[in-house]
């Protein structure tokens, strides 16, 4: 990727200087966090690393020792300091746009700096869905050949923040939780609000079905940023009154397998007065739900569209779940269904 400044000065890619020196009056630099060009009004730019750096102070970097002739790799200032951020950012979000989450935490991008999404290609499907990413990131796709202004002439795009209640909804495979995890990529903070079964030992360890949530589990993981925080608690109504910040609470689904299994329902039949301790549970955690402060997404299951089940606890299952879905969407500015890797938003 390369990226031309006023005319004056060309950059070659994410953490390496210019092609050739820059004229009189701009500064380049080589940080941590990429390639930060100062020009003469004082404006910055920075040209954003896919593995930006999203906590502590910034290492020294590495000059190229064949790039010469006026720019500089001194290190940035610490993190948060005005002199550390910068105007606009141009982030590869086709290799990394987890970096724009990346850059809010290290306080190199604050709420005032513009962040311009690049990289769009085979695969994003349409540029409409682009440019759908980059509203969720607060960040502007520009087209070709369109001018920006270093600092910007317009105000960044807003995004959402809490509090604001977004359930994503979706059938088995559907796309769901990496839609969840992406309209979440831009936050500087974010608590991930895991309330299934915790996985077991190893690859050896347990049956085929404990292995298989185990991968599961796994993968999740390994897509997430490192630095989100994870808490996995049975108790979703508790965690949400102590939310800040940015949450995913993945999975309403599960959070209801394990309220029906301390309640009893998945006995059968079920003691009496079960469905009432799970109708208190289910009013707990609406009521959590609705005075979230955060900005909260969180993801569901469709069951309603499946198969019809075989036993009387399933359809139990089936029931309440249908009816949580709707309490929870009662109470979310969106809420949008997840199809084969689409999203369709539900007015």
């Amino acid at each position: 990727m390369r990226v031309t400044v006023d005319d004056a000065l060309t950059l070659r890619e994410p953490g390496a200087g210019p092609v050739s020196a820059p004229p009189s009056g701009y500064t380049v630099e080589v940080t941590p966090y990429g390639t930060r060009v100062e020009g003469p009004g004082g404006g910055r730019l920075l040209l954003a690393s896919p593995d930006a750096p999203a906590d502590g102070p910034a290492p020294s970097p590495r000059p190229d020792p064949q790039d010469a002739g006026g720019w500089t790799a001194e290190a940035a200032s610490a993190p948060g300091t005005p002199a550390h951020q910068v105007d606009v950012a141009i982030v590869d979000v086709g290799a990394s746009p987890a970096a724009i989450g990346a850059l809010r935490r290290a306080g190199v991008a604050a709420t005032t700096t513009a962040v311009l999404a690049v990289g769009g290609d085979h695969r994003v499907h349409s540029p409409a869905e682009f440019d759908r990413r980059a509203r969720l990131w607060g960040a502007s796709a520009p087209f070709d050949g369109q001018e920006q202004w270093c600092p910007p002439s317009a105000w960044p795009p807003e995004r959402a923040h809490g509090p604001h209640r977004v359930l994503v909804t979706g059938g088995a495979r559907s796309g769901k939780s990496a839609e969840a995890e992406t309209r979440l990529l831009g936050e500087p903070e974010v608590t991930y609000l895991a309330t299934g079964p915790r996985p077991g030992g190893g690859e050896d360890d347990g049956d085929e079905g404990d292995r298989a949530w185990a991968r599961r589990v796994a993968l999740h993981r390994a897509r997430r940023p490192s630095w989100w925080k994870t808490e996995e608690s049975p108790d979703a109504a508790a965690a949400l009154r102590e939310a800040r910040g940015a949450v995913l609470f993945d999975c309403v689904g599960t959070w209801l397998a394990g309220a029906m299994e301390s309640c009893g329902l998945w006995q059968e039949p079920p003691p009496s007065g079960a469905e009432d301790e799970l109708a208190a549970r289910v009013d707990e955690l609406v009521e959590a739900w609705r005075r979230c402060p955060a900005y909260l997404v969180a993801v569901t299951n469709e069951v309603g569209s499946g198969v019809v089940p075989a036993t009387a606890s399933g359809g139990l299952f089936r029931d309440w779940l249908g009816r949580v879905n709707q309490l929870l969407a009662a109470e979310s500015e969106e809420v949008v269904l997840a199809a084969a890797g689409r999203v369709v938003e539900l007015r």
